[in-house]
């Protein structure tokens, strides 16, 4: 980070925080947008000129740093600002120059309790190897999930744990365990080579900010069955997506072999979606729970996704959880509308029938 922060990207950090913001959207022609509960709100003050969004977008970057966006055009990288604490920054074009779009990372890290995530999940970070998905859209607190199950492995295991991020969003320090984070183009030149590198570090636990690719999945896989837990995030709406998009990547041969290391090393799945409370005051948490059980691991070695629902209903006694029964139940709780619950579901006539 430069060394004299813009004093307006400065005030408008401190601002973002004070309101509990998620993020914050600089963009020239408009003025400061932020994030707040899942609606984005315009602060009532004059619009940026593009050369003050550029001014302000370079006052965060170092020299380095600088030079990778001119070349690429593109960058995430992360600062800590005193006020509002670690933050995101994303760097993008658009219509010839920079604009920013800002994450605040917050500076603890929240219980489980106050997250509402369900109680077997710790107990799937509990198992001594294989994989555990986090997958959800953008914004849907994968991040959020994957940072306090690190700090419940740091609170509960003595082990190494070794993180791969773009970029750091949280700061863990070491308390039982052993936690090396690597930042990409901070501390290792790719996602996918800092990846490889990894399983020579003798770690107990890989943390995956997110695997993206063939290669990246490929390699948390041979990770996974070969003795190390590994955690990792995804862009995908549900369980069976993240499983589709997975098996996807790869063709002939090669699926077949990652059709059966998911079989044999997948420990679990949670799908999440945050969404706006009845008052809209807040954001709540929906999320469905898969884990691979007998039952789920046939389905996937015969790759039968379809069936993945089937299975997970009948197997709600070992704690599995659909998004739509998650949906009923917040609705039950009056924590979101009906018109919520409805727009989320993964049957809505079914879910429509059941609500009446």
């Amino acid at each position: 980070m430069s060394s004299t922060i813009h004093p307006e990207i400065d005030r408008l950090l401190q601002g973002g925080s004070d309101l509990g913001a998620s993020d914050l959207h600089v963009i020239a022609g408009v003025s400061a947008a932020f994030r707040v509960n899942g609606e984005i709100i315009l602060a009532e003050e004059d619009p940026f000129t593009p050369e003050e969004v550029t001014a302000m977008s370079y006052s965060l970057l170092s020299d380095a740093q600088r030079l990778k966006f001119e070349q690429e055009w593109e960058l995430c990288v992360s600062i800590r600002h005193p006020g509002a604490g670690r933050v995101r920054v994303t760097l993008y074009r658009r219509n010839g120059a920079a604009e920013l779009s800002l994450r605040f990372c917050g500076e603890s890290v929240s219980t489980r309790e106050q997250l509402a995530l369900p109680e077997r999940l710790d107990d799937l970070v509990r198992r001594p190897n294989g994989l555990v998905l986090i997958t959800g859209p953008t914004g849907s607190g994968k991040t959020t999930t994957l940072n306090y199950l690190v700090d419940m492995l740091n609170s509960e295991r003595r082990c190494k744990i070794l993180t791969i991020e773009d970029p750091i969003e949280y700061v863990h320090e070491n308390r039982r365990a052993l936690i090396v984070q690597q930042e990409v183009l901070t501390d290792v030149r790719s996602f996918n080579r800092a990846l490889i590198h990894a399983l020579r570090q003798d770690p107990d636990v890989m943390v995956i900010g997110e695997i993206r690719d063939h290669e990246a999945i490929a390699t948390a896989l041979t990770a996974a069955e070969t003795g190390h837990l590994v955690l990792a995030t995804m862009h995908s709406p549900g369980v069976t997506h993240a499983l589709e998009r997975i098996i996807g990547v790869f063709e002939g041969s090669a699926q077949r072999q990652v059709v059966l290391q998911l079989a044999n090393t997948l420990q679990g799945i949670i799908a999440q979606e945050l969404l706006p409370s009845v008052d809209r005051l807040r954001r709540v948490l929906a999320y469905e729970l898969l884990l691979a059980n007998t039952a789920i691991r046939t389905v996937i070695r015969q790759n039968e996704l379809h069936h993945l629902y089937n299975v997970m209903q009948t197997s709600q006694r070992d704690g599995m959880v659909l998004m739509d029964n998650c949906l009923m139940d917040l609705y039950g709780r009056a924590q979101i509308t009906y018109d919520t619950a409805v727009s989320k579901a993964r049957q809505p006539d079914r879910f429509q029938k059941f609500a009446q």
